[in-house]
């Protein structure tokens, strides 16, 4: 399984417009894009304008057809006039194929 975590800071005043943007994104990817596995949007404990994505997908080439696709086209789209980012915190493998417990 690909994952990776990337992280994005937005303008305070548009905090509510990238939660939702990056949940209708995750939404429609998980619901139409068949390697799609895990889309989870986690907020900074300590700076309320920093966002991260925690994405899962079958495998890299799951990855790829969602970078190619039209919901992660109209995130940017939306998202790239109030937030910076993606910053790439980690990106890889799961070792062994399962989370271990």
């Amino acid at each position: 399984m690909y994952q990776f975590l990337v992280s994005f800071t937005v303008q305070p005043e548009h905090r509510d417009d990238f939660v939702e943007a990056a949940g209708r994104a995750a939404r429609d990817s998980l619901a139409n894009e068949p390697g799609s596995r895990r889309f989870e949007i986690i907020a900074d404990e300590e700076n309320p304008d920093v966002f991260y994505l925690n994405e899962a997908y079958a495998d890299v080439e799951a990855f790829d057809a969602h970078a190619g696709g039209p919901y992660f086209a109209a995130f940017f789209a939306r998202a790239s006039a109030y937030a910076e980012g993606p910053t790439w915190l980690m990106k890889g493998n799961l070792v062994g194929g399962k989370a271990a417990a």
